[in-house]
């Protein structure tokens, strides 16, 4: 399964009231792994960026002035994004400002990402898995463990490249990044296997709480899926 984890940053907050996009960043999960391809581009948005955007990701129009505009890199972004799963954190927001973009690119019909992709919210993910929390991005972060201490401000890429992290976190216990480790050396595993083996065997059962919050994470995994599950089938 190819998917795509994606974020931007904008002007403001508003697609409707003419606010643009300045940066797209995505990141390639292939199978839930990172392939290494990644698809970044800061635009100019033809517009003056709010002072709380600029607060955000710390852009202004004249940092961007040189930038090429949506429609110079409009193709490009959706062949990179075409037939994948869109993984966005508040997807609402990225998608109405991308749908926007493509409404100004004039072409009849106009390009929509429900036509390109389909999409999967991982705050809507998050609400759902932890209710009453926090769920925003840093919160997920210190949930799981995923470093962003290098996060002083908002970019697309970077930020793209830390919610592949929480999301594979968050559905199957792995990070993008572990995934991509080289294997180690046999003789380092060899010396490990050697060492580990003088050591007791502790048997730490789990507790009642931490077997309800795996079976809710089971049926959330099998709600998602549509029922595809192989050790939920009867």
């Amino acid at each position: 399964m190819r998917q795509v984890v994606l974020d931007t940053e904008t002007t403001g907050l508003e697609a409707t009231r003419g606010h643009r996009i300045i940066e797209i960043g995505c990141v390639e999960l292939l199978n839930r792994r990172a392939t290494g391809r990644h698809y970044h581009s800061y635009l100019n948005p033809e517009r003056e960026v709010d002072e709380g955007a600029r607060a955000v990701h710390g852009f202004s129009l004249a940092d961007l002035a040189g930038k090429p505009r949506f429609a110079e890199v409009a193709d490009e972004f959706m062949q990179f994004i075409s037939g994948a799963e869109l993984i966005i954190h508040n997807a609402g927001f990225d998608v109405s400002f991308l749908d926007a973009e493509f409404e100004r690119l004039s072409r009849d019909p106009p390009p929509r990402i429900e036509a390109l992709c389909t999409v999967l919210d991982t705050l809507a993910l998050a609400r759902e898995m932890h209710p009453g929390q926090r769920n925003n991005l840093d919160a997920l972060c210190k949930r799981y463990g995923i470093d962003n201490s290098h996060r002083e401000l908002h970019g697309a890429l970077l930020d793209a490249r830390i919610l592949a992290d929480v999301y594979l976190a968050m559905t199957g216990g792995q990070s993008a990044l572990a995934l991509d480790e080289a294997p180690r050396r046999s003789s380092a595993r060899g010396a490990a296997a050697a060492s580990a083996a003088n050591l007791p065997l502790v048997i730490v059962a789990a507790s009642a709480a931490e077997r309800a919050a795996h079976e809710q994470l089971q049926e959330l995994l099998q709600k998602e899926s549509k029922g595809q599950c192989l050790w939920r089938t009867p």
